[in-house]
This record gives C-alpha cells, sequence and structure tokens, in this order.
C-alpha cells in the first residue's frame, strides 16, 4: 500500500513567513496516519510541534519521534521531513532567523512546558492574517519560553551506507527485535566486523547503543499515551519493566515515570 504524500505548500506557507516585525508565526494541519510532509527547507527556523497525535521528524541525518510534551526546533535552511505515525494536529512554528532561540545548525528536542502548551493554543485562536497587539504579545512570549526550554538527549541518527541503512530501517520499523549483530549481517550482506565498524564511523556509537537510543524513541510515545511501563517494555524488547527502567535512568538521570511526568 502506497504511503500517501502531502506535498509542501510554498504558497500557503510562505504566507505565514516571519519577518522582522512579526518574528514567530504559525501555521496548522491535521494530519492523517502515514501522510508524510516531503523533505524541504526555508529560511525561517521552525519548531515542530503536534497538539495531538505522534510523528517522526527526520533532519541532519537523524530521526526523533516526537509525541505532544516534545517538539523539535529545526534551525533555518535545514532539510527535514515529517510522517505521521498516529493522526496528528500538526501546529508548527515559524520563527525569523534573526530571533532563533538555539545557535547553529543543530535540531534540539524540546521539552514542551505547561505554559508554552497553552500559548501555543491562545495563539492558534487568532486569525494569521490579522495581526494585533496580543497577537504580537503571544509570539514574544513565546519566543521566550521557547529560550529557556530544557532540551533532550533523544536523538536517533542515521547512516549513508546502503547495509547499514537497511539494518537500521528495520529495527526502527521493529525496535523490540532482538536479533544480534551477527544475525542482522547474515541478513543484509555483510560481515559483524564490518557492520561494527560502519556503526563507529557513520553514526559514532556501537550496535547496542543505536539500538538503545531507538527503543527510548519509540517508549515516548508509548509513555506519553499512558501505556503501562511493563508494556513498553515488553514491546521494546527489555526482559522486564525494572531492565528497561534501569537502562532508562542509567541514559537520562532519572525514572520515565519522572522524565515524562507519567505519574
Amino acid at each position: 500500500m502506497a504511503i500517501p504524500i502531502v506535498t509542501h505548500t510554498n504558497v500557503n506557507w510562505r504566507r505565514n513567513a516571519p519577518t522582522p516585525e512579526r518574528p514567530l508565526t504559525m501555521s496548522g494541519r491535521d494530519l492523517q496516519a502515514d501522510e508524510s510532509l516531503l523533505p524541504h527547507s526555508h529560511p525561517w527556523g521552525q519548531v515542530t510541534y503536534a497538539l495531538q497525535g505522534v510523528m517522526r521528524v527526520t533532519a541532519n541525518n537523524s530521526s526523533w519521534i516526537v509525541p505532544p510534551l516534545r517538539a523539535i526546533w529545526i534551525a533555518p535552511n535545514v532539510e527535514h521531513a515529517i510522517t505521521v505515525l498516529e493522526p496528528t494536529l500538526l501546529r508548527p512554528l515559524f520563527v525569523h532567523a534573526e530571533r532563533a532561540p538555539f545557535a547553529g545548525a543543530l535540531c534540539q528536542v524540546l521539552e514542551v512546558s505547561n505554559l508554552l502548551r497553552e500559548l501555543i493554543v491562545a495563539l492558534e485562536q487568532h486569525d494569521p492574517d490579522e495581526p494585533s497587539t496580543r497577537v504580537t504579545l503571544l509570539g514574544e512570549l513565546i519566543l521566550d519560553e521557547l529560550s529557556r526550554s530544557a532540551t533532550r538527549p533523544i536523538r536517533v541518527p542515521l547512516p549513508e551506507d546502503k547495509r547499514l541503512k537497511a539494518l537500521c530501517a528495520a529495527l526502527i520499523a521493529e525496535p523490540g527485535a532482538d536479533h544480534t549483530l551477527k544475525e542482522w549481517a547474515a541478513r543484509v550482506g555483510a560481515s559483524e566486523r564490518t557492520l561494527a565498524r560502519l556503526f563507529e564511523r557513520e553514526l559514532g556509537m556501537g550496535f547496542g547503543q543505536w539500538r538503545q537510543q531507538v527503543r527510548l524513541a519509540h517508549a515516548a510515545p508509548m509513555i506519553a499515551r499512558g501505556t503501562p511501563l511493563l508494556l513498553v517494555a515488553q514491546e521494546l524488547g527489555y526482559t522486564s519493566q525494572s531492565a528497561f527502567s534501569a537502562m532508562f535512568k542509567k541514559t537520562f538521570g532519572c525514572s520515565p515515570s519522572a522524565f515524562f511526568d507519567y505519574q
């Protein structure tokens, strides 16, 4: 079955382009599962955020799975694409390059505070074609809150080598798979040693660490939906909830419940 594609409509999105006088604007689009926004870029920065739903964002040879309590900052002129994993209320914020809340071209995973979410909801109530003092003030408050947002180290780097691409795509699609690197090597037509070398060279980490990052990325939307941690652990290939929680705490310094404000 072909994946529905939503082309990037420059006319509509450029109409909402930010300016020095109006440095933050918002666009809105409701997307169904398996829809995709094709790779594109623009001269302004973007906070990719959804009020509801889960999406996968790809940029800078990396991939992120984004639930409503997270957002992705994408710097100006960085090419990016979006794949919708669940029906999503996409509400990206466009930020003028001169007011970018983060320096450099690296993408950032942002924790969306309650205040930031409510500011975005308030901004959505206004007609984008009718700027007002209130819209200006909301925009400035959002920019200030963005600059204060906590960032999270949830990132899944993506490779260039076609053999490694095949392995990584399969694991992203099925993160709970427990095949060893040797078993994957047989599947993709490369030796175990070659794959191990490619992981270090192209992704900067070993196979086990990369697989952990994939599993953490998939855990985010599951926990955000209220899935019990035991089921999350089982779905992602861990032998127990405690094993999953221990890995999570080792990576982030706190339990999954504390990280996602789950309880």
